[in-house]
C-alpha cells in the first residue's frame, strides 16, 4: 500500500492527467475570478452611487448584513432546485456572497473621503462625475481594496460548494475524499484552498500598492526628506 500523502504524489499534480489537482485548481480559479468580476460589475458601480450622492445607504447596509447572513449552500440548493444542476446557480451563489462586502466597502469609502476635499474640487469646477472619478474614488481606493481582498477570501474558500452540483474544482478533493472516506485527499484540498486563498490576498496586496497613491495609504510618510533648517531658527542652532 503507497503511504504517500495524497497532496505529495507527484502523480496527483500530473497535469496530462484529467481531476488532477492543477486541473482542479484551474477550475476553481476560474469560478472565483468570474464571480467576482460579476459581482464587482454589480456592486461598485451601485456603491459609487449611493457613496457619491449620500442616497439609499439604507441598501447599502442592510444588503451587506443579508449577504452576510445568507447560508451559501443553503442558496446554492434552493437554486438548483429552481434552475437544475449546473454552473449557473453556483455562479448566483458565489455572486450574492462577493457582492456586499464590495458594495458596503465602496460606500464606506466614498462617505469616510473628507468634505473639504470634496468642496475644493467642486470649487475649482469639477463637474459631480469628476469629482467622483478624480477625488473620492482614488481617495476611498484602500476601503474598497480592503472589500475586494475580503470577497475574494470568501468566494475561494466557498466555490468549493461548486463540486455538490457535480461540477470540478477543489471541493472535489473534499466531496470525493468524504465519500471515500479518504481524508487525505480531504486535508490536501483544505491545504490547497487555504494556500490559494493567501496567495490571492497577497497578489491583491501588491496591487493595491501599486495602485493606490502612496500618500492616500499613508506608505512613503517615514521616507520625507527632513526640511532644511532656515539660518538663525532654533532648529538652525541645535543642528550647529
Amino acid at each position: 500500500m503507497d503511504d504517500t500523502p495524497y497532496l505529495l504524489d507527484a502523480s496527483h499534480w500530473d497535469w496530462s492527467v484529467t481531476g488532477s489537482i492543477p486541473h482542479l485548481l484551474l477550475a476553481h480559479l476560474g469560478y472565483t475570478a468570474l464571480s467576482v468580476l460579476v459581482g464587482a460589475l454589480i456592486a461598485l458601480p451601485i456603491g459609487m452611487l449611493i457613496g457619491h450622492t449620500g442616497r439609499g445607504a439604507f441598501l447599502a447596509i442592510n444588503a451587506g448584513n443579508a449577504g452576510r447572513s445568507l447560508p451559501t449552500l443553503g442558496l446554492l440548493s434552493l437554486l438548483v432546485t429552481l434552475m437544475s444542476i449546473g454552473f449557473l446557480p453556483v455562479l448566483i451563489a458565489l455572486v450574492v456572497l462577493v457582492v456586499p462586502p464590495i458594495l458596503t466597502s465602496t460606500y464606506a469609502g466614498l462617505r469616510s473621503v473628507d468634505p473639504s476635499a470634496v468642496d475644493a474640487a467642486r470649487g475649482m469646477g469639477m463637474s459631480g462625475s469628476q469629482v467622483l472619478l478624480r477625488v473620492e474614488l482614488p481617495m476611498a481606493l484602500p476601503v474598497v481594496f480592503g472589500g475586494l481582498r475580503a470577497g475574494v477570501l470568501q468566494v475561494v474558500s466557498t466555490a468549493t460548494v461548486a463540486a455538490y452540483t457535480g461540477l470540478s474544482g477543489l471541493g472535489r478533493l473534499l466531496v470525493d475524499g468524504l465519500a471515500l472516506n479518504d481524508y487525505g485527499r480531504v486535508v490536501a484540498g483544505a491545504v490547497v484552498v487555504a494556500a490559494l486563498a493567501i496567495v490571492l490576498d497577497l497578489l491583491l496586496g501588491l496591487v493595491q500598492r501599486r495602485v493606490v497613491s502612496p500618500g492616500i495609504s499613508g506608505r512613503g510618510l517615514g521616507r520625507s526628506r527632513p526640511a532644511r533648517p532656515v539660518a538663525g531658527s532654533p532648529l538652525d542652532a541645535e543642528v550647529l
